[in-house]
């Protein structure tokens, strides 16, 4: 079998992908309200998927709508104030966009390192090294 052989046969065997299709999906924030408290009930399953530290993602919320948060001990954070699933959602749209996703290339195959003591976004994808959003 000859070199145009096998690249044909590879690229009859190749999975179609579908335009849109994403790899990468964080879970819609599930609130709910508890007095004058917000609680982000899948807030653990979030920042796993978001492959972040949970406190640093508490702490862009905190900033984002301008209250007081915690995490509590079954790992779901808690906002002083009464919030709504959509503002929650985009403030978390707003964290993943600023910190996950690569502005070069469009990936979240990123880490957040110090450079000269500025926090910058480093892609394993494509290499780029961009500054946060912050």
């Amino acid at each position: 079998m000859d070199y145009e052989d096998m690249l044909d046969r590879a690229v009859e065997e190749t999975p179609e992908i579908e335009e849109g299709e994403s790899r990468f999906e964080v879970p819609d924030a599930n609130v709910r309200q508890e007095g004058n408290t917000t609680v982000v009930e899948n807030y653990q399953d979030i920042v796993d998927r978001l492959d972040r530290d949970e406190e640093a993602v508490l702490k862009f919320l905190q900033d984002e709508l301008g209250t007081a948060a915690h995490i509590d001990e079954s790992g779901r954070a808690r906002l002083t104030g009464g919030f709504k699933q959509r503002r929650v959602g985009n403030a978390l749209d707003a964290y993943t966009e600023g910190f996950v996703i690569c502005p070069e290339c469009g990936l979240p195959d990123t880490n957040l390192v110090t450079q000269r003591g500025a926090e910058m976004l480093r892609c394993d994808a494509c290499g780029a090294l961009s500054p946060t959003e912050s």
